[in-house]
């Protein structure tokens, strides 16, 4: 089997479309085309049923893609080692939750790339969950440990949440002094039915009735709303903490959740992506008063 015909379907199965395969693949439409037609003559079976809104996976596609993927690893262990006495080049991508990819990941990536100059990195800092199994992220930070799949994970680090207000809010508004109090603020929250994960889904911790006044689908867009005195709202400590014009809420009541480095099972061997992996461990480590600071 034609290990560039197999790169083909892997690009088809995970953008869901032959011209998302070919931009992905930097290759003409038609040339995506062919070789999947060829691939499917080789084996005797079509391996996606074609629909007018994209391309999905058949029984038989469903069946070659763990082979597959494995092939990939293969070639990617291969190259690697081809290149173990070179410095460490390709590209990895990260995917975070936007709050941690953003708020804290962000900043911090130019120290490993002044360490490893042939280093690229792709970070794709949105508030939904990554398929690695789909490869759309190298390395994961998740909001839960995996249960299921060929994924390896890692406690990265237990985080903080708490409630916060601007102090304009507050010396308008009022300072609540029990929980029960919040049902007389404009409350800043997730929009519930875009929440991807119930690790999100902790209002309710606080007040059972909670609703928000003003609800945004990302934890940056709820820290800058909150900052500009919208609101309360529950915000992580690491972006909310130390901020001279963010100030807690009922302290007392602090919430703490858990991030997770995941990645492929296949991939923990290839030194570029178990580097930047490593490297997520070491600035968290170094920097873990920032995600407990009530601890």
């Amino acid at each position: 089997m034609n290990w560039d015909d197999v790169r083909i379907f892997l690009a088809v199965a995970r953008t869901g479309q032959i011209l998302g395969a070919a931009r992905s693949l930097g290759l003409n439409h038609a040339t995506v085309a062919r070789r999947l037609s060829a691939l499917e003559d080789q084996l005797g079976s079509k391996l996606f049923t074609r629909k007018t809104n994209g391309s999905e996976l058949s029984s038989h596609g469903e069946r070659l893609l763990p082979h597959a993927e494995r092939m990939e690893s293969a070639m990617l262990a291969a190259q690697e080692a081809a290149g173990a006495d070179s410095t460490v080049e390709g590209t990895v991508r990260v995917g975070a939750p936007d709050g941690f990819g953003v708020g804290f990941l962000a900043p911090r990536l130019g120290e490993l790339l002044r360490r490893h100059p042939g280093l690229r990195i792709e970070l794709v800092p949105v508030p939904r969950s990554f398929s690695l199994s789909r490869r759309e992220a190298d390395v994961a930070v998740t909001l839960e440990q995996p249960r299921e799949g060929r994924l390896v994970a890692r406690r990265l680090t237990n985080y903080s949440l708490g409630l916060y207000a601007s102090p304009t809010y507050l010396s308008e508004c009022g300072v609540p002094q029990t929980l029960a109090d919040l049902e007389r603020h404009q409350l800043v929250g997730y929009v519930d039915d875009l929440l991807f994960t119930s690790s999100l889904d902790y209002t309710a911790e606080y007040l059972k009735s909670w609703r928000s006044s003003l609800a945004v689908s990302t934890a940056i867009g709820q820290t800058e709303a909150v900052r500009a005195g919208a609101g309360i709202g529950i915000l992580h400590a690491f972006m909310a903490h130390n901020s001279a014009d963010l100030v807690p809420v009922l302290p007392q009541h602090i919430l703490s959740r858990a991030y997770w480095t995941v990645m492929h099972e296949d991939l923990r061997s290839i030194r570029r992506v178990a580097l930047v992996s490593d490297f997520l461990s070491e600035i968290v480590s170094r920097d873990r008063k920032l995600f407990t600071p009530h601890a």
